[in-house]
């Protein structure tokens, strides 16, 4: 069995490919099928769609900063960073930007008031595809070089004891 390293790289392969699954179940499966459900209404699933994303936004800003203390502490290499930069910014723009408006746009109908056309529905599933399929392969990159076997130092050949 090969050496692995520590608990960090566990953690780190574990937030990334547990925001995966929330990412996917979530975004792409419940928030569509929501509406075909018999009896959901467009008030109704969109009361709900704000308490489900509200509280997923709340686990990613967990799993992200689970996943940058892991790195952090772990020494992760530049292709792992360079993943969690970009996972950082499109969750960041989510957090601070599109999910206030389309709360915004989430009350207004719920109070009567129809917004005006936009495109912050298709913004915001762009950047889920883009954070689904970054989040796959930072998590790839992860394992792979979470159970890769350290880079062992020379050992200098000792030559055995002799029996008297």
């Amino acid at each position: 069995m090969s050496p692995v390293r520590p608990a960090g790289s566990l953690l780190l392969v574990l937030s990334l490919f547990v925001w995966a699954g929330l990412v996917a179940g979530i975004s792409f499966l419940e928030a569509p099928l929501k509406f075909t459900a018999p009896h959901i209404t467009v008030p109704l699933g969109l009361g709900i769609g704000r308490i489900v994303f509200a509280a997923l936004n709340k686990l990613e800003l967990a799993l992200c900063a689970a996943a940058l203390l892991s790195a952090t502490v772990r020494w992760a290499p530049a292709n792992i960073w360079t993943a969690l930069a970009l996972l950082s910014v499109v969750l960041l723009l989510q957090t601070l930007w599109l999910l206030p408006a389309l709360d915004l746009r989430a009350t207004a109908l719920l109070a009567g008031h129809p917004p005006l056309p936009s495109n912050l529905h298709k913004t915001y599933i762009g950047l889920e595809v883009v954070k689904l399929i970054t989040l796959l392969l930072a998590g790839s990159w992860a394992y792979q070089w979470g159970t890769r076997a350290p880079q062992a130092a020379t050992v200098s050949a000792v030559p055995p004891r002799q029996l008297a």
